[in-house]
């Protein structure tokens, strides 16, 4: 599953310098998370990163981007492979 930020966001800047996959951005009101880089960190990290850092708790998973585990690891070896 993707994530993705909602519009609680108040644009701290902490998870885009986080991001392994470079998957966050500025939005134009706020970031947000391009599901087709995001691996909820599989790959890198044991827990996705920006979750752990927001401060207001503004990260969920995306339902329009539901993804299994393995789904999250073939994802990561394409972005890895295409570095």
């Amino acid at each position: 599953m993707a994530l993705m930020i909602t519009d609680e966001c108040i644009n701290c800047d902490v998870c885009e310098p986080e991001c392994p996959n470079e998957a966050i951005s500025m939005g134009e009101e706020f970031y947000q998370i391009e599901h087709s880089k995001c691996t909820e960190c599989v790959g890198h990290f044991d827990e996705p990163q920006c979750v752990q850092l927001c401060p207001v708790a503004c990260i969920p998973v995306n339902p329009a981007h539901v993804e299994s585990r393995e789904m999250l690891m073939q994802k990561y070896l394409r972005l890895t492979a295409a570095a």
